[in-house]
């Protein structure tokens, strides 16, 4: 689409915001308040919205996330180096071994039956190595510290998707 967020329909604007969180609340809370002036006032208000979020919102929002790690395959063609790149950003991004491949896989199935749900992370710019250490380190935590931490990485995940959207 390449309309902005304010002239869509309804229904239009609904899906380009569910693109960005999928909790339903959040996204009819979000399209409530259009139009917006700016990027930073449609991010506000994402964030206010997003602080009104109960436990139904949160977890139904992590539920349009792809499980990380579930498919082997797409972890290594993610974690893999490009070709494109130039020397300087190679030089950040290595490989993911096997090894930590299927580690991360395994962490994964771990962390989602301990909380009940899928592992949340704001992975950009994170190699499988960090992923998989920010994994473990928050493994002993108590189940709402977790889900805290959870729901603040989705409101990353959310902020840079709301870069991308045309006003």
């Amino acid at each position: 689409m390449t309309e902005g967020l304010n002239v869509l329909s309804e229904a239009d604007a609904r899906e380009v915001l569910a693109n960005c969180c999928g909790a339903k609340r959040w996204v009819a809370g979000v399209l409530l308040a259009r139009p917006y002036q700016s990027r930073g006032a449609l991010k506000t208000m994402a964030q206010t919205v997003w602080s009104k979020m109960d436990r139904a919102d949160i977890l139904e929002a992590f539920e349009h996330h792809p499980r990380i790690g579930a498919d082997l395959d797409a972890l290594r063609k993610k974690f893999s180096k490009t070709a494109g790149l130039s020397e300087a950003e190679q030089s950040s991004v290595a490989s993911a071994s096997e090894s930590t491949l299927i580690a991360l896989r395994d962490a994964n199935k771990r962390y989602e039956t301990r909380y009940g749900h899928i592992f949340i992370v704001c992975a950009t710019g994170k190699s499988a190595a960090e992923m998989l250490a920010i994994l473990e380190s928050r493994m002993n935590n108590e189940i709402d510290a977790e889900l805290k931490i959870a729901a603040n990485e989705q409101a990353k995940i959310t902020q840079l998707r709301l870069e991308k959207i045309v006003l």
